[in-house]
């Protein structure tokens, strides 16, 4: 089945302008709690290492049931492959990379690096598919950006200072980005829940066996708080964010819905200030609502439609081959 026959698209002209960012924006709040629960974890007893595999393992538990309870028929050989490239990205690199950022730095800060995230997404997408977004696009995204770094610096108070947890923060950003392109084509084709499901069922192996090293050199002994955490963390940030914002990236524009994530740093810090108490003053607020209007700016815009040489006639889903 190719990237445009799906079942997405093939329902494309039903759904509103507003379908795609819409769903984005629903998983974006589910993810926008995932750094703050991270560090909720981390300090209840959690290692790092078990929360970022464990997660991961207890979700493709979940996925499996699914999968089984739908009879989902299994992906092709070419689509596995592809699935192994969102797998790295989101089930084993942004988790891990995360969780042990988390360690060494608060969560406000982390929430706004990955406030690159958007720009990053919208850079794998436009290398991995045909959309080409327009030039206002670009200077809505990378004024976004700008806007998500300042706004690091107005609630840390540290500018131009970086962490050596900024560079797994970085690497989180990357690993998510590529995941993100992937899956959201992979969605167009298998369907947004069963992309992400069969990404953690593909993972899971890897994930358990990390996930038992972790728990024998550090037994995952906690609080009930770190440990509720950790099950929002599996089961919402780890399995059913990706069903809303797998399925606003395949509805689309891709480009246009990855920038919903610009409003996730603004989310975060104010969980991170109502759950640890951190003061959020004027400017940080102001700088919020300047990430929020670039975001929205970005999303309204338009992308260039695909080169006549290589634009597909309208699509017609083929019957289903096992």
């Amino acid at each position: 089945m190719k990237e445009h026959s799906s079942v997405i698209r093939s329902n494309g002209a039903l759904l509103s302008r507003a379908a795609g960012p819409g769903w984005g924006l629903l998983g974006v709040v589910a993810f926008s709690f995932t750094l703050p629960f991270t560090r909720i974890a981390l300090s209840g007893g959690l290692s790092p290492l078990f929360i970022g595999s464990a997660r991961a393992v207890v979700a493709a538990a979940l996925a499996a049931v699914v999968l089984l309870a739908t009879r989902q028929r299994p992906p092709s050989p070419v689509q596995g492959a592809r699935l192994a490239v969102v797998a790295l990205g989101v089930v084993a690199g942004f988790p891990l990379l995360t969780s042990f950022a988390m360690t060494t730095t608060p969560a406000s800060h982390g929430a706004v690096v990955i406030g690159l995230l958007p720009a990053a997404t919208a850079v794998a997408v436009v290398l991995r598919t045909r959309e080409r977004p327009s030039p206002s696009f670009w200077v809505f995204a990378l004024l976004g950006s700008a806007a998500a770094l300042v706004f690091a610096t107005l609630q840390n108070g540290t500018p131009g200072a970086l962490r050596p947890a900024d560079l797994q923060l970085f690497g989180a950003v990357i690993a998510a980005a590529v995941g993100y392109a992937e899956g959201g084509l992979l969605a167009r084709e298998l369907g947004a829940w069963q992309t992400i499901s069969w990404a953690l069922v593909l993972a899971a192996p890897v994930m358990l066996a990390v996930a038992v090293a972790a728990g024998v050199a550090a037994p995952p002994v906690a609080t009930t708080t770190a440990w509720l955490a950790f099950a929002y963390l599996a089961a919402v940030s780890m399995f059913l964010g990706f069903f809303a914002w797998y399925r606003g990236l395949a509805i689309g524009p891709m480009a246009q819905v990855s920038q919903i994530q610009l409003v996730q740093p603004v989310m975060g810090i104010t969980w991170a200030a109502f759950l640890f108490h951190e003061d959020v003053g004027g400017a940080t607020v102001l700088g919020g609502l300047a990430v929020v209007a670039c975001a929205g700016l970005a999303v309204r815009t338009r992308s260039s439609p695909p080169t006549p040489a290589r634009q597909e006639a309208p699509c017609v889903t083929p019957p289903a081959t096992s």
